[in-house]
């Protein structure tokens, strides 16, 4: 398909440049890669925890509050 085309051609540009990359710059990009999952791990579970499992019990409590939240007026 014609719609698909320039997403191709970006995957291929992308593709041929990591193919003919050397060996220290893949071990570089692995390892960024690897950060940024590290990074990310870190975040979601020790700057966001979950606020509504913590001061909730039930479901409906959950989304009772998350209700009042969404549709409250100042």
């Amino acid at each position: 398909m014609k719609i698909f085309r320039p997403f191709q051609k970006v995957w291929k540009f992308y593709a041929d440049g990591f193919r003919n990359m050397p060996s220290w710059g893949r071990q570089a990009w692995a390892v960024v890669i690897f950060k940024g999952i590290v990074v990310f791990i870190i975040m979601k579970f020790v700057f966001f925890p979950n606020q509504l499992k913590k001061n909730f019990d039930t479901d409906e409590q959950r989304s009772e509050h998350v209700l009042d939240q969404l549709t409250k007026t100042k």
